[in-house]
């Protein structure tokens, strides 16, 4: 997946993205822990925080992560997240000015 992102952006990209990673790991133990609650508010910051950086794949994933947790539907919630940690994998950006 290429993502083309503002060259202004640069230097906050690698914290944007470890952050991400972060993000991961927490949903995953809220859903072992049953915690749909932290699972829709993490769904809801990355709804929020994607478009904004030129992520628009991780805005589409958060809406949709916010929408199974309120289901508390782990099964789509983890579908999502592996789908959110395999795209992070294979992400080539791509810095424009």
């Amino acid at each position: 997946m290429t993502v083309y992102v503002d060259i202004d952006l640069k230097e906050i990209i690698p914290l944007f993205l470890e952050s991400r990673q972060e993000d991961i790991v927490k949903m995953r133990r809220a859903i072992t822990e049953c915690d749909f609650d932290k699972v829709a508010r993490i769904g809801h910051t990355l709804k929020g925080v994607g478009g904004g950086y030129g992520f628009d794949f991780i805005t589409d994933i958060g809406r949709e992560i916010e929408s199974a947790a309120k289901d508390e539907n782990s099964q789509v919630i983890s579908k999502l997240v592996k789908t959110m940690e395999e795209s992070l994998a294979n992400i080539e950006i791509i810095y424009e000015e």
